[in-house]
């Protein structure tokens, strides 16, 4: 929409944010017939949903249901049981499915639409939107915001004064700052009188010195346990997928430990990693493979026996670490070295030296303190017209679907109630 910089515009309802939780808000807010406004910073709608999941778009998790919140979110978990039952999985499957998306479901129960595509997710939301005759605002950063007597009065925007019965905030977190995500949410929440949990980066890759690696940048471990260590006590662990890069490792496993390795480091004391190669094998039951092993290939040199045992491109890797002469031939290989090898392969080291941040960060932890806003609305306790959705809150959840899930879950929320309020204070209206 294009307006004039000495406009006044007047909505029932202003969204502010173009995100995932802001369309999905402005959306649900104008099923009621309301006239809603949504507010982006960007030229673009959608700009940080456009390169989740690789491009992908993993849009929901299967699995994540109201009775998996505390597993799935810790603590936290119970302030999204209303949003999850009111908007939950199947209802956000459903609600792009009825925009012509079709949908899949992938290993560890990841949902995408079928194209690999996130601009169809997009454009289904898009589409609502114009169907709901949303006012969509791009290009428009807000200057300033005006509370009077707990009320937000109107935002003041480059491109002009605008004005609402009830405002909805949907800003995101920190994370990916390129696409618009700065934290500006944080500060207006501080301006209103909210809390704010200091904001750390999660799901992010994280940073090791260890010179072995730059031998195996690209390689993808399946299906090995990660362990995070610290004061020689393992405080975490993960079993799945994990990804060695330039600069440490990644992959999914190692973004949701993550925020635990950020916690962790805070207390000063080392932390490291320890890969199990072959988690599924005791320390017994993976001497006795490497033996037989050992004996398929005894008249081998030691470098040329463990191609049944580790990806090709780690055995360079193994053999430096285990410290045993290459070109030794496999049959003097000494039980001593051997069982060495066992345990280079059941605590392989990554040592830890700091998380990239929130430049490659997929989420924000921390945000508005879920003790000030009200689960079963996401109504402000500070603020009578605000409602606030998405990753400004202090929530964030594993890799899998989960974190645009409660963009989802709490955007309908946010929506559904402000429109709520907005008809009650109409009636009244109506009434005086």
């Amino acid at each position: 929409m294009k307006i004039n910089s000495k406009d006044k515009l007047i909505f029932d309802i202003a969204v502010i944010g173009g995100g995932a939780s802001g369309m999905m808000a402005a959306i649900w807010a104008a099923e009621s017939g309301a006239k809603v406004a949504l507010i982006e910073k960007n030229q673009k709608l959608g700009k940080k949903l456009l390169i989740t999941g690789k491009g992908r778009c993993n849009l929901t998790q299967e699995n994540f249901t109201k009775d998996t919140l505390l597993d799935d979110l810790g603590r936290s978990g119970k302030f999204l049981f209303s949003a999850l039952a009111k908007f939950g999985v199947e209802d956000t499957k459903e609600f792009f499915k009825a925009e012509g998306v079709n949908l899949k479901t992938e290993r560890g129960g990841r949902v995408f639409p079928y194209s690999d595509s996130a601009e169809d997710i997009l454009t289904a939301l898009r589409k609502r939107l114009a169907t709901n005759k949303v006012i969509v605002i791009r290009n428009n950063k807000i200057v300033s915001i005006q509370v009077k007597d707990n009320l937000i009065q109107s935002l003041s925007t480059k491109k002009g004064e605008i004005l609402a019965k009830q405002f909805i905030l949907c800003t995101g977190g920190k994370s990916y700052s390129g696409t618009g995500s700065t934290g500006d949410g944080y500060s207006w929440a501080e301006q209103f009188g909210h809390s704010v949990i200091e904001p750390e980066p999660a799901l992010t890759p994280i940073r090791a010195n260890d010179k072995w690696i730059e031998f195996v940048v690209g390689l993808t471990l399946k299906n090995v346990k990660l362990s995070v260590v610290q004061n020689n006590k393992v405080q975490d662990e993960r079993f799945g997928d994990m990804l060695f890069t330039h600069i440490g490792v990644s992959g999914p496993i190692v973004l949701d430990m993550s925020k635990k390795v950020g916690e962790l480091m805070k207390k000063k004391a080392k932390v490291h990693l320890s890969i199990d190669l072959k988690p599924t094998l005791t320390f017994d039951a993976l001497d006795k493979r490497i033996q037989r092993d050992f004996q398929k290939y005894q008249n081998k040199q030691f470098k040329n026996s463990l191609e049944d045992l580790f990806p090709q491109r780690l055995i360079p890797v193994m053999i430096r670490l285990s410290k045993i002469n290459m070109e030794k031939k496999v049959n003097k290989v000494t039980k001593e070295e051997r069982q060495n090898l066992v345990k280079l392969t059941k605590n392989l080291i990554v040592s830890v030296t700091e998380l990239v941040g929130f430049g490659q960060a997929i989420v924000t932890s921390g945000g508005i303190d879920l003790k000030e806003v009200d689960s079963q609305t996401t109504n402000s306790r500070k603020i009578k017209n605000l409602y606030l959705a998405g990753e400004v809150l202090d929530l964030d959840g594993p890799t899998g679907g989960y974190n645009l899930q409660i963009c989802w879950s709490t955007g309908f929320l946010a929506g559904v109630s402000a429109a709520a309020a907005f008809k009650k204070e109409q009636g009244k209206e109506q009434e005086d």
